[in-house]
């Protein structure tokens, strides 16, 4: 009993961060073009986070939670750990004020318990999961570098465009925000099961009531940690504008969506923060972008957590193992 009250606290805490989180990629180009406020901006997440995982969450919850550790090896003692572990290199990275990725962290700490168990289903990890980790972001680069590049920089060969955007600026303002929806749907659609996966995988809960009952805590550790990375991602790296911030919006939460249909667990933010790092090349340069602080810092961040989520979920393992075998 006291262990499932445990696990119901660390669930919480780590749907919290996730929110935190995913906040970022979902609103930080309107939030750093100054279009919404944050009042508006949790609401809005928090309505389309339930809606995505309702919709679309179970693929990606049958993944985490069967096809990576096998099932035999999922209880409880295995889910407090795999959680603890993700999230708390979650809130290392949240602290650090750098938009993580919740899936990588909880692949990384259901890897550290596949090692430690020594049954793993690599085929998933290193045919499935890691390939798309890798397409996904260069994609979200390339479509987002192609699109942007349509109106910029201003040219003799666009100005009609401009002059459509200047003519229908209110209705592009509203687009812009039911796009950030979509992000937050998509985000609804694949991170929810970073927590729902293992419990269902250990029987604690089944996937739907999971979905149901932990995606509306997404908006609660928004509104109450989300300001950092939103501050982070909308502004430290580059100001974006309506366009820009609608373009970036529509190709990650479209690749997202992608990955979620396959039972792929992705990130969006590294598919957003990649979007918006080619936004910054077209408007600084390849070289200024990269020898941002900003962004060295985020690629050394996005490296290190799932390694430390991996070896922390593999020692508490073996630390709780040893001791409830004296």
């Amino acid at each position: 009993m006291i262990k499932l009250f445990i696990l119901t606290g660390l669930v919480v805490f780590f749907a919290m961060n996730m929110g935190a989180s995913g906040v970022a990629p979902s609103f930080a180009a309107l939030y750093g073009g100054k279009l919404i406020k944050k009042k508006k901006i949790i609401i809005l997440f928090s309505i389309f986070v339930v809606l995505g995982a309702i919709i679309l969450g179970r693929n990606v919850s049958l993944t985490l939670g069967k096809n990576l550790l096998p099932k035999e090896f999922l209880n409880l003692n295995t889910v407090l750990v795999i959680v603890f572990s993700a999230t708390l290199s979650l809130f290392l990275a949240n602290i650090l004020r750098i938009p993580q990725s919740t899936s990588q962290v909880t692949v990384g700490a259901i890897t550290g318990a596949g090692l430690y168990f020594r049954h793993f289903y690599f085929k998933t990890l290193f045919f499935k999961i890691i390939p798309m980790w890798i397409i996904l972001p260069i994609l979200a680069y390339i479509l987002t570098f192609l699109l942007y590049r349509i109106i910029y920089p201003p040219r003799h060969a666009n100005l009609y465009i401009y002059e459509k955007l200047f003519a229908h600026e209110k209705k592009l303002k509203i687009t812009a925000i039911l796009v950030s929806c979509y992000v937050a749907f998509a985000i609804g659609s694949n991170n929810v099961a970073n927590a729902v996966g293992p419990l269902s995988g250990a029987g604690i809960i089944g996937i739907i009531p999971g979905l149901i009952m932990i995606s509306p805590i997404f908006g609660l550790g928004a509104g109450l940690m989300g300001k950092g990375p939103l501050d982070t991602a909308g502004k430290e790296i580059v100001p974006l504008g309506v366009f820009s911030s609608t373009i970036v919006s529509f190709v990650t939460a479209t690749l997202l969506i992608f990955a979620s249909l396959l039972g792929i667990p992705q990130s969006l933010v590294q598919l957003n923060m990649c979007s918006i790092f080619a936004v910054s090349s077209l408007k600084n340069g390849h070289k200024s972008t990269l020898d941002l602080h900003i962004t060295q810092k985020t690629f050394i961040v996005w490296a290190i957590t799932p390694v430390f989520s991996m070896v922390t979920s593999y020692l508490f393992l073996a630390i709780i193992n040893r001791f409830s075998n004296l």
